[in-house]
């Protein structure tokens, strides 16, 4: 039987490794087996969301809407991502709707930008640096960029998305072991589900376009954010 999964049911699975990532951090010791298994699920969040920002860009009718809208919600997303990371707020902390937000004016620079390729290289840079603000930081900037350069070429995109992944795997667990952390770090791996699960199983085609699955992230993300503050601040 042959599966495949459309746009709707690829955000939603991203929706939902999200929450269980974060309901790890939040109750789950780390180092233990559900903790490294939640996580390891979590893994595909990130580079799920870049690749659905950069089908996003593609298909777009309206970029500055698009871009509006995220960029609102980064900042509706401000004070529930610093009570859960922090328990405190203002905080120079962003979530993942910023550093999308970030991603999205890169694509934009890159595609529209009458600019010479050294000063875009710049601004990307630039881009990864003012990221570290945002959740999912870096690798959410430069895995839409080359998912979209290699747009044209399914073989490269899919090599090179994948040969990030493993970068972005190594840099966290080196990361990792120089801070000492006392947790291992075997769950970053679930990141490398993510280039079959789109190659293999995606099918390119939207779903349904009720509004509900075009704002339902929008509105989840800061709300789930804050329902798990709470609960962090109870316990």
């Amino acid at each position: 039987m042959n599966v495949s999964i459309n746009r709707n049911q690829l955000k939603y699975i991203a929706i939902i490794a999200m929450l269980i990532d974060h309901i790890a951090w939040a109750f789950v010791p780390t180092a233990t087996i559900l903790g490294q298994g939640m996580h390891f699920v979590g893994r595909l969040t990130g580079p799920i969301m870049a690749y659905m920002l950069y089908e996003g860009y593609i298909h777009t009718r309206n970029v500055k809407k698009y871009a509006t809208r995220l960029g609102i919600f980064a900042l509706v997303s401000w004070v529930p991502f610093s009570l859960f990371e922090y328990g405190d707020w203002p905080e120079p902390q962003f979530g993942v709707i910023f550093t999308l937000f970030l991603a999205l004016l890169v694509l934009w620079m890159w595609d529209k930008s009458s600019l010479k390729k050294p000063l875009k290289v710049v601004l990307v840079v630039g881009a990864c640096f003012v990221s570290i603000f945002g959740d999912w930081p870096v690798f959410d900037i430069i895995w839409p960029l080359f998912l979209f350069i290699y747009h044209d070429d399914e073989k490269q995109k899919w090599k090179t998305f994948t040969l990030l992944i493993l970068l972005e795997i190594g840099l966290m667990v080196l990361m990792q072991a120089v801070s000492n952390y006392s947790f291992s770090s075997y769950f970053q791996l679930g990141a490398l589900m993510v280039p079959p699960i789109l190659s293999k199983l995606y099918n390119g085609e939207p779903g349904s376009r009720h509004p509900i699955h075009k704002w339902f992230f929008y509105i989840f993300y800061p709300a789930h954010l804050l329902v798990l503050a709470l609960l962090k601040m109870m316990l």
